[in-house]
């Protein structure tokens, strides 16, 4: 029945808490909460999603957590309801100890956002503690001579609540010669005292049972009982007294067990075992107690456990000398915990990212932090910083709390990762620091288009290649990574003589390696133009384009085809006519062939291959004629064909040794010899222009070209088509041939 009303009661005040927890929260930086110790796990404390204003759902999608920095975790978040409950069983007293209010900080984290949000949550005392004394049994020793209002220390109670659960009071049982008084300490507490009212007398009484009790304020009232033994003793006239009535002393924290930190006296001028003083701690707290010794014999004060300046500042103890009669005194010690330079800061990594994509905006959040150091003063005053030469920053936000974030955008290109030292250095003296490790990789942004060696390339192929045969490849390199580096080539779409560049052309996507889909003719084509496109595969995708000249190779696949003398289409043999009084060196005919393939495919020598009298006629090797040419066709260097007196070599007339200027000399060749063997009065075509400005434009001229027209004989006469031009333009020919002379005899076959 009292456990029920004991739960109806907390139940009643779980809800004045909340709503008193709620009525601080409006006003205030924090989101404040209270909750009662000592409840079950899953306990309600507040609405946290509300007062975040977020929906219920959202803790869980937002990825919303409590902060933990290595301390048992006495809350969490329920994602369904969105509140904050407990995780378990809370105990005040074990948190908080003596302090009056006990509070718990924590921090909400809202990761997607990386915002953090104070959260304070008081713990509230419910009375589970009963006041209890550390010892089981008190004998005081009492002179029967003892004057009336002798005061006689007592032990005191300790109840861990707090307020009204706290201990409030003492009784001592009724009885004739002693009564209880107390005496406030300042630290608050109460030091019960036993007072004499009546005379004693040992011979009618030596010993007096009583019985303290300690009660706190609670509902109900919890209590706890010391027996008092009072031995009446015989006469002892001095009571000891102690040099000081209070000692103070400072000891720094790092203090090694056994130093000592105080040596305190008390005197008796009695003699004997009266005068003889033994010293121990009264009312000493029990955490006092595992860290301070006290040598029962000299008085001497020294350390037995570890001081810790963060948890226990001060110590107030209470020494007791009692001498051999009973009679005994008390002083005070008060010990002063001095903070030393003991705690490294600690950096707790709160959330980060371990990859950051390349050109994200300054500003970008990479790491959230959280700085403490448990020291105090200088000590615990920290600055955090990262090396200057990389591109982040420490940016603070709330309380101890900082933010890694870029402060200019990233080329993965330049740096692909980045460790980067985070250093919390403390101001004591010497300081300590901590260092701790992120490490970043810098993902790739597709920001580098594929990029060629050259800016164009030319490349080579002979005619009458195979199908399908390779001939050139082209590389590009792209500086990013992955898909954004993968590059595929391909050409760009355009036609040749009215057919589609891929009927000729094609290139593999992968490797870059062109291929020839058809056997080029080199009298078809000479060269042709391309462009390449190299284009990567990330998103948008990046290309490059290069310009690609193809020339085809001649290749000797075209036969001399001799031009003059034209053989007769009725399959008869040629006849060419030459006079009966014709000398030697006389010029009979003048072969004119040509050959379609260039350069040296294309220079002919000639000779005779069947003749009925071989010692007769005589045909030039590289001339076709039994005499020199005419000295017309010897031209200097700046007249010969090709590009302006690019050609070396003598004034002979040599061919060409260029193949382009080689071609088109070729096809002014074809021409005239066409036009001289058709016999057409317009072979000049103009004066000087051997009909090519007609055919060719007006700029082949007579200028550019040898004159082969002395190299054209006409039959039936001795004039070549020089001559016979020069007739015709009004002109002489432009010198003769010594060895050409008129007959006026029948000319011979």
């Amino acid at each position: 029945m009292a456990n029920q009303q004991l739960r109806l009661d907390r139940s009643g005040l779980v809800l004045l808490y909340i709503f008193l927890g709620k009525l601080r929260e409006f006003g205030a930086e924090q989101i404040r909460y209270s909750v009662p110790e000592e409840t079950d796990k899953g306990f309600f404390v507040g609405n946290i999603s509300k007062d975040l204003g977020l929906e219920p759902w959202e803790l869980t999608e937002r990825r919303v957590r409590i902060v933990s920095r290595g301390k048992a975790q006495l809350f969490a978040l329920h994602p369904r309801s969105g509140s904050l409950i407990t995780a378990g069983r809370i105990d005040r007293e074990e948190l908080c100890e003596t302090m009056s209010s006990c509070f718990l900080n924590m921090e909400i984290l809202v990761e997607d956002t990386l915002k953090i949000y104070g959260v304070e949550v008081e713990i509230m005392d419910i009375n589970d503690n009963a006041p209890s004394f550390r010892e089981e049994e008190v004998e005081i020793k009492v002179n029967e001579h003892a004057t009336l209002g002798s005061r006689f220390p007592l032990p005191h109670a300790r109840d861990p609540d707090v307020g009204m659960n706290s201990l409030q009071r003492y009784q001592l049982s009724p009885n004739s010669y002693f009564s209880l008084q107390v005496r406030s300490r300042t630290d608050g507490a109460n030091n019960p005292e036993l007072v004499l009212e009546e005379t004693l007398d040992r011979e009618k009484e030596a010993a007096h049972l009583l019985l303290l009790t300690a009660l706190d304020g609670g509902d109900p009232i919890r209590q706890g009982t010391v027996p008092i033994r009072v031995v009446v003793l015989d006469i002892n006239d001095h009571i000891p007294k102690f040099t000081q009535s209070v000692y103070r002393v400072s000891v720094p924290e790092n203090l090694s067990s056994g130093s000592p930190v105080l040596m305190v006296n008390a005197t008796d001028p009695d003699e004997g075992i009266n005068g003889e003083v033994v010293y121990s701690f009264r009312n000493m707290e029990s955490k006092a107690s595992e860290i301070f010794q006290l040598d029962s014999r000299t008085g001497e004060v020294s350390i037995q456990g570890p001081l810790d300046f963060e948890k226990y500042r001060f110590y107030e103890l209470e020494i007791q000398g009692q001498d051999g009669g009973g009679f005994s005194t008390t002083a005070k010690m008060m010990i002063t915990v001095v903070d030393v330079n003991d705690n490294a800061p600690e950096i707790t990594i709160t959330s980060s990212t371990n990859s950051v994509l390349e050109n994200s905006p300054p500003g970008t959040v990479i790491a959230l932090l959280n700085v403490q150091d448990q020291d105090s003063g200088e000590n615990g005053q920290i600055s955090c910083f990262i090396p200057n030469n990389l591109p982040f920053n420490l940016e603070k936000t709330y309380g101890n709390y900082y933010k890694l974030i870029t402060d200019r955008a990233l080329d993965r290109e330049q740096v692909q990762s980045y460790n980067i030292t985070l250093t919390a250095t403390d101001q004591g003296n010497p300081p300590l620091s901590t260092k701790t490790h992120i490490l970043l990789n810098v993902a790739d942004d597709n920001d580098n288009p594929p990029t060629f060696a050259h800016s164009s390339y030319s490349a080579y192929i002979p005619e009458n290649n195979p199908r399908g045969a390779s001939f050139f490849s082209v590389t590009a390199f792209d500086w990013d990574s992955k898909e954004n580096a993968r590059v595929t080539y391909s050409l760009v779409q355009d036609t040749i003589q009215g057919a589609p560049l891929s009927s000729y052309i094609s290139i593999n996507s992968d490797t870059g390696v062109l291929y020839a889909l058809c056997s080029f003719d080199y009298e078809q084509f000479r060269d042709l133009q391309l462009q390449v496109i190299a284009q990567d595969s990330g998103d948008p995708q990046l290309s490059s384009n290069v310009s690609l000249s193809i020339f085809v190779l001649d290749q000797n696949d075209n036969a001399p085809e001799i031009l003059y003398p034209a053989l007769p289409t009725d399959g008869s043999t040629g006849v060419e006519l030459a006079p009966r009084s014709a000398e030697p060196g006389y010029l009979v005919t003048k072969v004119v062939a040509v050959d379609r393939d260039s350069g040296q495919n294309a220079w002919l020598s000639y000779r005779l291959l069947k003749a009925s009298e071989p010692g007769l006629f005589t045909v030039g090797l590289h001339t076709g004629e039994q005499a020199p040419p005419n000295t017309d066709w010897r031209f200097s260097q700046a007249q010969r064909p090709g590009t302006s007196g690019s050609q070396n070599g003598d004034e002979t007339g040599t061919w060409p040794n260029n193949q382009f200027d080689t071609e088109m000399l070729q096809a002014m060749i074809l021409a005239s010899a066409s036009e001289a063997a058709d016999g057409s009065s317009t072979l000049g075509g103009g004066a000087g222009t051997m009909g090519l400005s007609a055919r060719y434009g007006p700029q082949f001229t007579l200028q550019h070209v040898p004159d082969y027209r002395q190299n054209v004989y006409i039959p039936g006469s001795n004039a070549t088509l020089t001559n016979a031009a020069g007739k015709r333009d009004g002109k002489a020919p432009a010198g003769g041939n010594g060895n050409k002379k008129k007959s006026g005899k029948k000319e011979k076959k």
